[in-house]
């Protein structure tokens, strides 16, 4: 069990109220072809930019101007690549070119005011195909209502931190929660031997509960307010120990990219290359949409839209990486025909990714949930029903609780100076659901893993969560023909993988009101020898 820092410490930090992570706009451009100086440390120099492209280089000799390739170069995924251990995973590329159009790619450093005006000029080259300019990308915390603006309690634990794990329902049996209970009892059901990297801008990484298993800032410089990041990674990264929370799959190896000095595009790839078939990348992001009211985050939308960014997943995905996107806290159709029209300056290729009808990303995307009625003392309508904020459409995957997530982080459930004993009771958005769909597939994948068979890849995970959990229920104003897709279910979900047993099937029959038992009642199961008996207390719930 790793040491706690008592609460009677020095203070880490004053407060809280770092500034809010909130990234750059971005400026990229796209060659007709690939221009062989994909990869180049730092800058590209001048000489090299004018013998590649000639049509460019009087462009960038302007003072305060500078060009480099988004990306590296990287070999091509396998159909069939081995992970570190030897397990092999299937891999189905989405889009043959995923690695092919990266050397096109170039982001352009500028003073903010020259960003637009560069655009125009570099959208007039025959030897540019695309010049566009990203909005400022942020974590997903606000919509019309702002989220996540918790303030930690004045006083710290007396004596030490206690154990929160009962205030953490989404760890509960479905259709409450997950039911991360039950595959803790399977081998790997931790997700050991599986690795995660969550992409945003910061982390408290010395805090109580998040001491194992961790591998710190792998990609950038952390910057910025950290209690978002921290709250993720409690979601699934909580250390297995008796007091605070206990993560999803707290036995995985976690890392963290920081978007805080470089484009968000770039870090995708660089991520997506220190992960193995099968591991998982978490995309904690998203940013102003077409249509956008200026409102806070409202409009806001999952990054894939823009072409740079949906390279760069599609090549995660090619690798046989799980990406998990935050949908969005826009509280926008993501069908909505607006999306089909490609933002000025974008590739004539581009296709709407959220339309079914194109190549999609390949990515899991997130939308948020309510949690079950009196969660915490609150109501945000019926469970399993979209919350108001939340983007929905036919391209969302899968729900997570967006809505009163106890975690690590903002100490509003437990305070005082030290901020490495702080805990929530209410972090929200498609950023708290997001997390839960990376416990649910790591403990999926370290369950595969312990047993020796094939790892879940992109395109396996999207199906088996679109297909199993519990579904998405009606609010007023708010029908589940709003899709964000059903909360995972585990015993559901692993019963397609693996052989649950005798036992669990019946579980699962009593579960699945084919009734065979009432609401409320325990099941009690009674193995002898080959035999399987069951009996039905209606009385207290167990």
């Amino acid at each position: 069990m790793a040491k706690r820092q008592s609460a009677h410490e020095p203070p880490v930090r004053e407060s809280g109220d770092f500034e809010k992570p909130r990234g750059r706009r971005e400026l990229v451009v796209m060659t007709a072809s690939p221009s062989g100086l994909m990869g180049l440390p730092g800058d590209i120099n001048r000489p090299s930019l004018a013998m590649a492209m000639p049509e460019l280089a009087h462009v960038f000799a302007r003072e305060g101007v500078s060009i480099q390739p988004l990306f590296r170069p990287s070999s091509p995924a396998s159909p069939l690549m081995a992970s570190s251990d030897g397990i092999l995973v299937a891999n189905r590329a989405l889009n043959p070119q995923a690695t092919d159009e990266l050397g096109s790619f170039f982001h352009v450093e500028a003073a903010e005011d020259k960003l637009d005006d560069l655009a125009d000029e570099l959208r007039s080259m025959p030897s540019v195909v695309a010049a566009y300019i990203k909005p400022p990308a942020e974590p997903a915390v606000a919509a019309l209502e702002e989220l996540n603006t918790m303030q930690p309690l004045a006083a710290g634990p007396a004596v030490g931190s206690p154990d929160f794990t009962s205030r953490q329902g989404y760890l509960e049996r479905a259709p409450d929660g997950i039911d991360a209970r039950f595959a803790w009892t399977l081998p790997g059901g931790r997700g050991e031997g599986v690795n995660i990297i969550d992409c945003e801008w910061n982390w408290h990484l010395t805090h109580e509960d998040l001491a194992v298993n961790k591998g710190g800032v792998c990609i950038g410089t952390a910057g910025g307010d950290d209690n978002h990041g921290t709250a993720v990674l409690g979601e699934f990264s909580g250390d297995t120990n008796n007091f605070g929370v206990t993560g999803i799959c707290s036995g995985a190896f976690v890392r963290t990219a920081s978007f805080e000095n470089l484009p968000t595009a770039q870090v995708i790839q660089q991520a997506a290359d220190l992960l193995q078939p099968g591991d998982l990348l978490l995309l904690e992001i998203h940013r102003s949409g077409p249509g956008a009211s200026g409102i806070g985050q409202d409009g806001y939308i999952a990054i894939e839209w823009w072409p740079d960014d949906l390279a760069a997943i599609r090549y995660a995905v090619q690798r046989g990486v799980i990406v998990v996107e935050a949908g969005g806290n826009g509280a926008r159709s993501l069908d909505n025909p607006i999306y089909n029209t490609a933002q000025a300056g974008f590739p004539p290729s581009w296709r709407n990714p959220f339309n079914p009808m194109n190549s999609g990303s390949g990515a899991v995307v997130v939308g948020a949930g309510a949690p079950p009625p009196g969660t915490h003392g609150e109501d945000y309508g019926p469970d399993r029903s979209r919350l108001d904020f939340s983007n929905y459409g036919n391209r969302v995957d899968v729900q997570g609780w967006g809505r009163a997530v106890t975690s690590t982080g903002y100490g509003d459930l437990q305070g005082g100076p030290n901020a490495n004993v702080w805990y929530t009771d209410q972090f929200s958005g498609t950023s708290s659901a997001s997390p839960i769909i990376v416990g649910a597939l790591g403990s999926v994948q370290g369950i595969l893993r312990a047993r020796g068979l094939p790892l879940l890849t992109p395109d396996s995970a999207r199906r088996l969560l679109r297909e199993t959990g519990s579904p998405q229920q009606d609010a007023p104003g708010r029908p589940r023909t709003q899709r964000i897709g059903n909360r995972p279910d585990l015993r559901a979900l692993l019963g397609r993988l693996i052989d649950l047993g005798p036992a669990t099937r019946a579980i699962r029959r009593a579960s699945n009101g084919q009734g065979l038992a009432p609401p409320g009642s325990t099941v009690v199961i009674n193995i002898r020898g080959a035999g399987v008996t069951i009996n039905i207390d209606q009385g207290e719930k167990a």
